[in-house]
């Protein structure tokens, strides 16, 4: 029996995988090659909206030199394209190709029947409120206060009774 998971990082985490991998056979099964992580959540990005290079390194926190390099391999494996920004010449814009949108097409298939499965096996109430819970405004990710937190970490630990004994 394997152990629930204590932390919602590590069950977001797992969820992740488990959708990403999922998503993954499904597509091999159309046809298709497997895709890294990267790339797969590149197409994502890009299909939500997000076309800038930079914009998209941030959102899947890697660096502009990687997102660049990836950008590149997509392109030669003809999933993107990659063209003159109108408004800035010095950046570019990131579109999914023809051949990327077939396997849109095919992932999006992919994905509502990962959903219906979900909801089969958890409930499409459950499946729903999770969905809910997710897309919520959860504010920041940094710290509140980074004043309070800078403070904190200047603070020497707190000595303990048990910890003076020890030292006479």
């Amino acid at each position: 029996m394997t152990a629930r998971p204590r932390y919602l990082m590590r069950a977001l985490l797992h969820a992740y995988h488990w959708c990403n991998e999922s998503l993954q056979g499904r597509l091999q099964q159309s046809g298709f090659k497997p895709l890294p992580r990267a790339q797969s959540m590149i197409m994502v990005n890009v299909s939500d909206g997000i076309t800038r290079p930079a914009d998209l390194a941030r959102n899947l926190g890697i660096s502009r030199q990687a997102i660049q390099q990836t950008l590149a391999d997509m392109e030669a494996a003809g999933l993107v394209r990659l063209s003159a920004d109108n408004g800035d010449r010095r950046a570019k814009i990131v579109s999914i190709s023809a051949h990327g949108r077939g396997i849109g097409r095919a992932a999006i298939a992919a994905i509502r029947d990962l959903e219906r499965d979900i909801g089969r096996r958890i409930g499409r109430v459950r499946l729903q409120q999770l969905k809910t819970a997710l897309y919520l405004d959860w504010g920041s990710s940094k710290p509140h206060s980074s004043a309070a937190m800078s403070a904190r970490m200047r603070r020497p630990p707190q000595r303990t009774v048990q910890s003076r004994r020890s030292r006479a």
